[in-house]
């Protein structure tokens, strides 16, 4: 009889391959739908910058370098053209108004003056016979009319004679008919000389009239000559520091041509240059503050320069109420420019990381600070301390705020033990 063959006990060999199967499959399920599949990059720690998100006031300003420079600058130009002959302030020094700062010569100036000079002599000449003549012509016609009056009256008598007379026919019809046309015709020249009296003194009046204003136009135009000849006379239109003189000696200038400036020093301002990300958010009355010599002083944007040079626009700060002692024209001031209000935030330092992120997000630190995640969040304004962030962050949270250049696109730094 055959004999029972007993099973073995224990695994067998054709078991193994079923569970090293089953294994590899189990592996796989598991990488499939539970394993970590982050992307990680391992950094050393003590070589990144780190720091905790903080909820504090946020101050909107920006800091801004500015070049101290006179309230305001009188510039010096040529109100008539001539040669330097002579420099009686040199650049730098303070002037009074009035002060000459140089003087310039011109011949042909002094030519017009001697013309226009001549001319007037001339026509105050002509103004003073024209009125002899007119004086002469007056006399003799009232010559005229005292003769005519007498005249006149010599005719009325004979006529009244006469017309007794022809009553009693005394005279002749003929002699009275005379004697009447006599008088009416002594009468009729008494007329018209009245008449020419009359047009002559207004002709007089007006030709004196015109003359006059002739004259006193001429006066006017020669005050004129003498006042540019006083024009070669620089002088200082108000008080101040002579800033800048361009003219030298000999040196030809023309008429409306710049020779230089007057600063005036009884304030000053702070002409500063800014980012053209800025230009809708500046206006003037903003407010300024700097730090000199240990104590703050206050400013206020007076005017924004509209045009917009290689990325940056101009505005123009003034001192509220002191200024520095021993403030100079060409100083480099620091000064910070509020934007807006202060307003309690999340904030996050300003750090290299913005650069490559733009503000979308930021490697945030695990409780454990043994790695960082990325993660997305939302950020506002900033100042040059701190980024204000209006989502994805919470106070005391860490993060990591040193470049990314280095991280690639890899969503989590695992942080590398150290030895």
């Amino acid at each position: 009889m055959d004999k029972p063959i007993p099973k073995k006990k224990g695994l067998q060999k054709k078991h193994i391959g079923y569970i090293a199967f089953g294994i590899i499959i189990l592996v796989l399920f598991y990488m499939a739908f539970f394993a970590d599949r982050t992307s990680t990059y391992k950094v050393e720690k003590d070589k990144l910058i780190i720091e905790s998100v903080i909820e504090d006031q946020f101050n909107d300003y920006i800091t801004v370098s500015g070049t101290v420079e006179p309230i305001s600058i009188i510039f010096l130009d040529a109100q008539e053209g001539g040669r330097v002959e002579e420099i009686l302030i040199e650049e730098g020094s303070m002037v009074n108004k009035g002060d000459i700062i140089l003087r310039l010569s011109n011949p042909d100036l002094y030519l017009n003056i001697l013309d226009s000079e001549a001319q007037l002599a001339e026509k105050e000449n002509f103004l003073r016979n024209t009125q002899v003549t007119m004086e002469q012509e007056r006399i003799s016609i009232k010559r005229e009319l005292i003769s005519l009056k007498y005249d006149i009256e010599r005719k009325e008598r004979i006529y009244r004679q006469n017309s007794v007379l022809i009553k009693d026919n005394l005279i002749s019809q003929e002699e009275f008919i005379r004697s009447k046309e006599d008088l009416d015709m002594a009468l009729s020249s008494r007329d018209l000389f009245l008449e020419r009296e009359r047009q002559d003194s207004i002709f007089r009046s007006v030709q004196v009239e015109t003359l006059k204003a002739n004259l006193e136009n001429m006066r006017r135009n020669l005050a004129l000559v003498r006042q540019r000849v006083d024009n070669l006379n620089v002088k200082a239109t108000v008080d101040g520091q002579l800033g800048l003189l361009v003219p030298e000696i000999g040196q030809s200038i023309s008429r409306g041509a710049n020779m230089g400036q007057i600063n005036v020093l009884t304030s000053y301002k702070v002409t500063a240059q800014i980012d053209e990300h800025y230009i809708d958010r500046v206006r003037t009355q903003l407010t300024a503050t700097l730090d000199r010599q240990g104590s703050e002083f206050n400013l206020v944007v007076r005017r924004v320069y509209p045009e917009v040079r290689n990325g940056t626009f101009e505005i123009d700060m003034i001192f509220r109420d002191s200024m520095p002692d021993n403030i100079r024209t060409g100083q480099t001031y620091y000064t910070s420019l509020q934007l807006g209000q202060p307003k309690v935030s999340v904030l996050v330092p300003i750090g290299g990381f913005f650069q490559e992120t733009g503000g979308q997000w930021i490697f945030v630190l695990d409780p454990s600070e043994s790695f960082a995640t990325k993660r997305t969040i939302s950020i506002g304004r900033k100042n040059p301390k701190y980024y204000e962030v209006l989502e994805g962050l919470q106070p005391a949270e860490k993060v990591i705020i040193s470049g990314y250049e280095t991280f690639g696109k890899n969503e989590k730094l695992v942080f590398k033990r150290t030895k």
